[in-house]
């Protein structure tokens, strides 16, 4: 009977609750092997009577079953062995007396701790499933989708612990011990995050703030260049910073580049004049002692005139950049100097150097014969005039 009770019974339609059966004939099973059944027939049918009856007035069948028993259980008791010493009936008496006396106690398993046990396992199964969900969380990520995250996996453990807990007396012990548990894994991902963000946030900060201090060296300044990698590194901070981190960071960052954009837009003015005025005195030595091209010369003066005069007119500099003309230089400078198709600023040297050579060439290998009847050149001296000599 306590094998046929014990067999699993098959479940083709997959019906969860001959499942959840079937799990607890699995986990009674080892008593199987353990167990002895014999039968014994009804001794009186005055069953309110039995304890005053002799054995005379009992039903035969009964006494002979009963003896029967008492043969078999002879034959499989062992003798009871406490330290070493087999117990007589009195010790054995007082040993079943200690026993009593320590499962009233709890100092030995007993039903309800069993289930303790058995709800411990499940607990533990539970806690794993929330950690698996929760590790294939890639750090850091914002606030809410951590706490989303975790709300799903533990309504997930929530489920499983209702699907396999035992005993209804232990479930709320159980349950809570369970959402506690979480929330220390919970609170230990929440610091991970925040140390992974922070990580994260300072790296992408640095990087912009490195990126600020190159485009204030700039050797060609040009806002249009600046506001380009002011942009791009505001741009990647925002979509690579995440976490919680993020706000404080966001903070600082803001500072940090309305620091820089104002550090730069108050050298961009005085840097661009003095580079035109030195380009103006390049152009003038030049045009006058490579190319010998009078007008380049005439230009590059007018220009150095126009920059040194002007200024003075208004006697400081910082008048000039609000003026129209100052507008439409600017203007021409951030065409020539950053561009789609070229970056002067990192091919500066490299021009410099072609034009260097191609002068070179101009100047020493008679290139600018060619020319000559095109460009009004400078004469050496008025002695080789075809004009006829008099006396």
């Amino acid at each position: 009977m306590v094998d046929e009770a014990l067999q699993r019974v098959p479940n083709n339609n997959g019906d969860k609750y001959i499942d959840e059966v079937n799990r607890i004939r699995d986990s009674l099973a080892f008593m199987g092997d353990n167990s002895t059944a014999f039968s014994l027939p009804q001794p009186h049918l005055q069953r309110t009577k039995l304890c005053d009856m002799d054995d005379q007035e009992l039903e035969p069948l009964y006494i002979e079953r009963r003896d029967e028993l008492k043969q078999i259980v002879a034959s499989m008791i062992k003798p009871k062995i406490v330290q070493g010493r087999t117990l007589n009936g009195k010790e054995f008496v007082s040993f079943l007396g200690q026993i009593l006396e320590a499962l009233n106690k709890g100092e030995i398993p007993s039903t309800g701790s069993l289930v303790e046990v058995f709800n411990k396992a499940i607990l533990e199964s539970c806690l794993k499933l929330y950690n698996e969900r929760m590790e294939r969380v890639e750090l850091p990520v914002s606030v809410d989708k951590l706490q989303l995250i975790h709300s799903l996996a533990e309504d997930e453990a929530r489920k499983l612990f209702d699907k396999q807990h035992f005993g209804k007396h232990h479930t709320t012990e159980s349950i809570l011990k369970l959402d506690e548990e979480m929330k220390k894994v919970f609170r230990n991902f929440g610091l991970a995050n925040e140390y992974q963000s922070s990580k994260l946030c300072e790296a992408r900060f640095s990087e912009c703030e490195d990126k600020m201090e190159h485009l204030q060296s700039l050797k060609l300044p040009s806002m249009a260049k600046f506001n380009a990698g002011f942009l791009h590194c505001n741009q990647s901070f925002e979509l690579q910073c995440v976490g919680p981190a993020k706000e404080n960071y966001e903070r600082r960052m803001s500072k940090m580049l309305a620091r820089s954009r104002a550090l730069f837009i108050k050298e961009y003015n005085n840097k661009l004049f003095n580079w035109l005025v030195t380009f103006s005195l390049v152009m003038i030595v030049i045009g006058r002692f490579v190319m010998k091209f009078f007008l380049l010369e005439v230009a590059a003066w007018v220009m150095f005139i126009f920059l040194e005069t002007y200024t003075r007119l208004f006697w400081s500099s910082e008048l000039l950049y609000y003026n129209p003309i100052w507008h439409m230089i600017v203007s021409s400078w951030e065409t020539i100097v950053y561009n789609p198709v070229l970056d002067m600023d990192r091919w500066v040297i490299p021009i410099v150097v072609v034009l260097s050579f191609l002068a070179v060439y101009w100047r020493c290998l008679g290139g600018r014969k060619q020319l000559g009847t095109l460009l009004p050149l400078y004469r050496g001296s008025y002695g080789s005039s075809s004009r006829p000599r008099t006396d």
